[in-house]
């Protein structure tokens, strides 16, 4: 998959994008299990498994539109609609990808998911990623591209010095995500290992990644955030990574907090710092925007009263077809009457027994069949 690319385009307040890794052996699998649940429960109103080429090919608002198409790695296409807050619909689109190259043991299958809402997203809905993902330790579809770092785990900081600084460019970079890095001023005990991410709301928590420092590592952290981002790394605190290139939203300050207490407790001013940086506009990367874009010109799961209106549409765009072949054949026989009387005034009376005249079909023809092929041309835009 492309690698981010800067934007001065932001991601819209309605939409929930996501990126990441299933190091399992049957990812569509777990989320057509996951699918078929929550739809038998009734948290889903429908959901759509696709295979990406027929779905690039069928698309029902936009057909054989390039951006519908997923690119020739997808292995498989997923679509899902529910409800929250009683009557707002979430729309989302899960693409999974095979890895660049000849897949190892190890690789895991990327996935891109892409959710809408019909106003702007609430950080108390359900999470999009957990509508496709079982929410579940057990299945790791969890990792970021970018390191291979989960998402609903407090995950060590590397102990090299320079593979902690290569990490950091990546983070602010190339992940989607957010990146908390939270030092340890002791070891902490079980319960101060559980990630603070958990405390967040549904659909932030599987947007944010935490670090962890360990207490002897504060100098080589604070040195390689020092060098590489400008930041400082507090003893017994935490960072906030901004991205790159940085926000002018993005106060380093305001996004360092000094102290946090890893004894399970909820750690109050880190969430708040968190859940205010996450609503600062974010730039919308190239491939995060292919996403979207698809999302919206390639969708399939429609309801009833869209597939009505769709029916509607095109009903009168065939009458409209229809209208311009009648006119089109009034024309022609109009035109084919004058030349045949031209042609016998002149006395080439010959000819005009050659001249073929509109309504004279061909004996392996029919007005159904020309009608027939004429549809079929009004449905390839090509044509």
């Amino acid at each position: 998959m492309a690698k981010n690319s800067t934007s001065s385009i932001t991601v819209p307040d309605t939409a929930w994008l996501g990126r990441g890794s299933h190091l399992g052996p049957e990812p569509e699998q777990d989320v057509r299990r996951n699918l078929i649940a929550l739809k038998a429960a009734g948290v889903l109103d429908d959901f759509l498994d696709l295979d990406p080429a027929e779905a690039a090919r069928s698309s029902v608002l936009h057909p054989r539109d390039e951006s519908a198409d997923p690119g020739l790695s997808a292995r498989r296409l997923f679509e899902a609609r529910w409800r929250v807050a009683d009557d707002v619909t979430v729309r989302a689109q899960l693409t999974t990808y095979d890895p660049e190259g000849r897949r190892k043991d190890g690789d895991g299958v990327s996935w891109v998911l892409a959710a809408e809402a019909e106003r702007v997203w609430d950080p108390h809905w359900p999470s999009p990623a957990t509508m496709f993902w079982p929410d579940s330790d057990r299945v790791p579809w969890d990792h970021d591209t970018v390191s291979g770092v989960r998402l609903r785990a407090a995950n060590h900081l590397p102990k090299d010095d320079d593979e902690l600084r290569h990490r950091l460019r990546d983070w602010t970079r190339e992940s989607w995500y957010v990146h908390v890095v939270v030092h340890e001023a002791m070891t902490p005990d079980a319960r101060g290992q559980e990630p603070v991410t958990s405390f967040l709301p549904p659909s932030l928590r599987h947007r944010v990644i935490e670090h962890r420092g360990t207490p002897e590592q504060a100098q080589i952290v604070d040195f390689a955030m020092k060098r590489e981002l400008k930041l400082r790394m507090p003893r017994g605190g935490a960072v906030i990574l901004p991205t790159a290139p940085q926000d002018p939203g993005y106060d380093a300050d305001r996004f360092t907090v000094r102290s946090v207490f890893l004894d399970g407790s909820e750690p109050v001013e880190l969430l708040d710092r968190v859940k205010e940086f996450m609503a600062l506009p974010r730039p919308l990367t190239a491939d995060a925007e292919r996403a979207l874009t698809r999302l919206r010109q390639g969708w399939h799961l429609l309801t009833p009263d869209e597939e009505l209106e769709h029916a509607r549409s095109m009903v009168g765009r065939y009458a409209e077809a229809l209208e311009a072949m009648t006119t089109s054949r009034d024309l022609y026989r109009e035109a084919a009457e004058a030349a045949q009387a031209a042609l016998a005034e002149s006395g080439t009376g010959d000819l005009v027994s050659r001249l073929p005249l509109p309504g004279l079909a061909k004996p392996d023809g029919s007005p159904l069949t020309a009608l027939t092929k004429a549809f079929g041309r009004f449905r390839d835009p090509n044509k």
